[in-house]
């Protein structure tokens, strides 16, 4: 292990593109130097991969440094939580031969999903303006929690208080389900019972992880904070409306852990090689020809939570520049490098041509970004097999000038690249 997390300290690991950059890997490299991995946003709707030993393993909600035995696990405040989706995630786990017996806390405080929010996404997608969400019961749940409706982690150890928000919530959603999407109505018993089955299974974790948190910083530990999609997904800094529901941003860190700003000593941007989007929304250098169907083959982009196929297109420093400016990110990891072998010749996205004028600024809203022509820099292909190389020297000279004409462009540097999908297949830079 190369990369080595100074004593005392916290680090963010977030994604600085529309989400899918590998973050999974990257937490999963950095647990083996942590003493703890925190989840602070999202839900199942996030599919973070780790590959080491000949296994691949996709995490939805547990953080990606619970292969380490010697780290704790968290899944923050900012989490909305589908205890089914947990307790699979927690079995095949368990099946794995992972012990995680004292090794996962749950936030008292993170909010329930809710049969009704998974019902109610799958409704709001077949709207003639689609999000693309995973309808997962994300966005609704995170609605119920702003509407201060929501049902919390903690109202799942007290069966009275469970009972009457239950009973409350369904009796409004059934009026929107019967009355707006003419659906049948939800069972209450049912899923009362299902919920209190939950409670008995998921009880043991349940803690104020935010005293936690902030009692290990004292102590000196060593944490990292786990984003969830990207940057350009932050439902405030984002491409709005095609957006996720959270903040994937280095704020949300704060908010969705409890641990103050002042307490986060670095920040670390995943990016791939390339840019991918999934679902609805503008991209500037989306390619919808013979090198995007490569790019999304060859690098298997596919969903980790859908399966669905990843719009693919080449690197955009534009919106690379603005996610570093907004999370205040110092180090970059890089990965897919690998991807991009077999190509002749590679672009990056240097600068967007507006109404005829040159520009290096992001624009957020979908109407003006939608209109912008990228402004490409070309670089020869190295043609050259990477995924077996472990020291930068070893790289071809053109994937080493193609790396360092991003840290130039973003004036940032890359201190890990990924060449594959295993542990091993990893580069410090």
């Amino acid at each position: 292990m190369l990369f080595k997390i100074p004593d005392a300290s916290v680090w963010v690991v977030l994604g600085a593109q529309w989400g899918d950059e590998g973050k999974g890997k990257i937490v999963d490299l950095m647990s083996e130097d942590a003493d703890i991995v925190v989840r602070y946003q999202g839900g199942a709707n996030a599919g973070h991969t780790v590959s080491f030993d000949g296994k691949t393993y996709v995490l939805h909600l547990l953080p990606s440094g619970i292969f380490h035995e010697n780290v704790v696990c968290v899944i923050g405040n900012g989490v909305v939580l589908d205890p089914l989706a947990l307790i699979e995630e927690i079995n095949i786990i368990k099946n794995a031969g992972v012990n995680i017996n004292g090794r996962l806390l749950i936030s008292h405080n993170a909010h329930l999903i809710m049969p009704y929010h998974k019902l109610l996404d799958k409704l709001y997608e077949q709207r003639e303006e689609k999000i693309g969400t995973t309808g997962k019961g994300i966005g609704p749940a995170y609605v119920d929690k702003y509407a201060r409706v929501g049902i919390k982690v903690i109202d799942l150890l007290n069966k009275d208080t469970l009972c009457k928000k239950i009973k409350k919530n369904i009796e409004s959603k059934n009026e929107i389900l019967e009355k707006i999407y003419h659906t049948e109505k939800l069972d209450v018993e049912k899923i009362l019972n299902d919920y209190l089955d939950f409670a008995e299974k998921i009880s043991e974790y349940i803690t104020d992880t935010a005293v936690y948190l902030n009692e290990a910083i004292k102590k000196g530990k060593k944490i990292l904070l786990e984003g969830a999609q990207g940057a350009l997904l932050d439902v405030d800094h984002g491409t709005y409306p095609y957006v996720t529901s959270s903040n994937p941003t280095a704020g949300g860190a704060s908010t969705g852990s409890g641990i103050p700003p002042t307490k986060i000593n670095g920040i670390i941007g995943v990016i791939k090689a390339y840019t991918t989007r999934v679902g609805e929304g503008p991209f500037p250098t989306e390619l919808k020809n013979e090198i995007g169907n490569y790019l999304r083959e060859r690098g298997g982009e596919y969903g980790a939570t859908t399966g669905r196929p990843r719009r693919c297109g080449w690197l955009d420093v534009v919106s690379l520049k603005y996610s570093i400016m907004i999370n205040g990110i110092e180090k970059l990891a890089l990965t897919k490098l690998d991807v991009l072998d077999e190509l002749d010749e590679i672009k990056i996205c240097t600068a967007y041509k507006i109404d005829g004028k040159i520009t290096e600024k992001f624009p957020t809203d979908p109407d003006t970004l939608s209109k912008v022509e990228p402004v490409y820099e070309t670089f020869k292909g190295w043609k050259e097999k990477t995924s077996n190389v472990n020291s930068y020297c070893d790289l071809p000279d053109e994937a080493k000038k193609f790396i360092e004409a991003i840290e130039l462009f973003t004036n940032t540097k890359i201190t890990i690249i990924s060449v594959g999908a295993d542990r091993k297949q990893t580069i410090f830079k």
